[in-house]
């Protein structure tokens, strides 16, 4: 019952989106677009300064950038010479995307498997069920 209703709902969702073409980021890419949802729009030092150590070089940073911005996943304002740049997906929609090829690739994107697996693996117990589909009644009312 549970699953049926966690399954039903998760496609009612996925059926009313938008369907928006999203390319998979690297690690170090998730990484600056992770500092780059954080303060919304940024320059490479900025970006630089919430990096953890050992800072990457300035043109590393930058490079990747330009990488982000051929995916289509970063605009960003001109300052003469400078730019200034911003996420043009959110985190949302890239957490859904990564989520969906989780899913995909993973459990044929059966939610109803994925669940399975999670509670067979003891990483959803009884408890976190129950709040789960108390949730889920919640976004249907």
């Amino acid at each position: 019952m549970f699953l049926v209703e966690i399954t039903n709902f998760l496609a009612d969702i996925r059926g009313s989106e938008k369907i928006m073409e999203i390319k998979d980021l690297t690690k170090v890419e998730g990484q600056l677009m992770q500092v780059l949802w954080k303060l919304e729009k940024a320059f490479v030092k900025e970006i630089i300064n919430e990096l953890p150590d050992p800072k990457p070089a300035y043109s590393t940073v930058s490079t990747i950038i330009r990488i982000l911005e051929s995916k289509g996943v970063l605009g960003f304002e001109a300052f003469g010479k400078t730019h200034r740049y911003y996420p043009l997906i959110s985190k949302e929609e890239y957490m859904r995307h990564e989520a969906d090829k989780f899913l995909g690739n993973y459990f044929s994107n059966s939610v109803q498997d994925m669940f399975s697996f999670f509670v067979q693996e003891k990483k959803i117990d009884l408890k976190d069920a129950e709040q789960l589909l108390k949730m889920i009644d919640n976004i249907k009312d």
